[in-house]
């Protein structure tokens, strides 16, 4: 009887999450692991969670087939492994028939990023294609009926300022000018947002000692002020999205909205990467989560509510570097929160697709029996079942 009750409590929380309001805040769902959950039990947990933005870094189709129908928008990735092949307009197009088209009709693809931190990389050859890969991949989603519904962008990390204070101050490094003005410029033509992979974290790690804790955390402090706008900063993030919209504005664009790709704490680091806590983390992400609920925007951009995605939804224990990287997550790989945030989400022990109600259930005799029903339905058959194992 507790297992049936905690079944219908899954399935009359999982239809009541269709009418409620999402959190604002997107998440990076990284699968650089070997312990990961399914995707059908990943779609569950993240509505259970209420977060409808979720970001690739391909174009899994099995996690978009377990999104299908679900109220969450997906943006996908192109790796820097295709962006040779992408300045191919025939190419382009053939992955966007593989990848995106299959899916976009029952799962809400509406961004597919092409290439990730290319510009900070020591690749030129790679960066002269990006660009080009950008605009190929933009004219093949205009071939397929596509443009309007889907959009184009690639993420950089805050290596490509050459200045970041004050914030009003912000500008891009000289050697990178002639790529990103002409990125800005398909940008301000297609209507679609600069993306930037900001961790105030490593901005402490490197120098804890000039850095304030409180001020990277969102934790009260005496914050800093910009001296030419006199506009007060209380934590550095915000200072970075304005140091990159200061950039934009000095390369004549002001019509372009940045986007927060990544964002995040890790809980667990080497010894040398000072601020790697359990604590630090929580502080990061809760805090931050109360800012995006707050619609809050930055000092410079008050009436734009910033735009975040953060990383990660898992611990990746296959991630390279150091340990830091496979601590980003906000979850263990088992649905256990790595630290408590305030959100109440919940991994179910079964197979779930929230396309179609396809619910598996595992018999003790060893076997998967696939049911496709209403949950009422579903808990009537299970009334009626013998021997089955729901949640394992």
């Amino acid at each position: 009887m507790a297992t049936l009750f905690r079944v219908l409590l899954i399935l009359i929380l999982s239809d009541s999450l269709v009418s409620t309001r999402g959190l604002g805040v997107g998440i990076n769902y990284g699968q650089i692991a070997n312990n990961l959950p399914s995707p059908s039990r990943v779609a569950y947990l993240l509505q259970s969670l209420n977060i409808s933005k979720v970001k690739l870094y391909d174009a899994d189709p099995n996690v978009l087939t377990a999104f299908g129908n679900s109220n969450v928008e997906f943006v996908v990735g192109l790796g820097n492994e295709y962006l040779q092949k992408m300045t191919d307009p025939n190419q382009a197009q053939t992955w966007i028939q593989q990848h995106v088209l299959p899916y976009i009709f029952q799962t809400k693809i509406t961004c597919i990023t092409v290439g990730n931190e290319v510009l900070t990389g020591n690749d030129t050859q790679l960066m002269s294609y990006l660009l080009p890969a950008m605009q190929t991949v933009y004219g093949a989603l205009g071939d397929l009926g596509l443009r309007k519904d889907v959009y184009v962008t690639t993420a950089h990390s805050t290596g490509i300022l050459g200045n970041s204070f004050p914030p009003s101050a912000g500008v891009f490094r000289q050697d990178l000018a002639e790529y990103i003005q002409s990125i800005l410029n398909f940008h301000s033509q297609t209507d679609s947002p600069f993306l930037i992979n900001a961790y105030p974290f490593f901005a402490y790690k490197d120098n804890p000692g000039q850095v304030s804790l409180d001020y990277v955390l969102f934790q009260p402090n005496p914050g800093t002020t910009d001296p030419i706008t006199n506009l007060k900063y209380d934590n550095m993030l915000y200072a970075q999205i304005d140091a990159v919209y200061s950039a934009i504005k000095a390369m004549g664009h002001t019509n372009i909205q940045v986007t927060v790709s990544e964002t995040g704490w890790p809980s667990k680091g080497d010894p040398s990467e000072v601020g790697a806590t359990l604590e630090n983390a929580r502080l990061y992400n809760s805090n931050l989560l109360s800012r995006v609920q707050q619609n809050q925007g930055t000092p410079a951009k008050l009436s734009v509510p910033i735009e975040v995605y953060v990383f990660a939804l898992f611990n990746e224990d296959l991630k390279p570097g150091p340990s830091s990287e496979r601590n980003y997550g906000l979850y263990y790989p088992d649905g256990t929160p790595v630290y408590d945030i305030g959100l109440q989400g919940f991994l179910p022990r079964m197979d779930y697709a929230a396309s179609n109600r396809n619910l598996k259930i595992h018999h003790l005799d060893g076997n998967w029996v696939e049911k496709t029903m209403r949950p009422l339905k579903f808990l009537k058959f299970l009334s009626q079942s013998f021997g089955g194992e729901i949640l394992r």
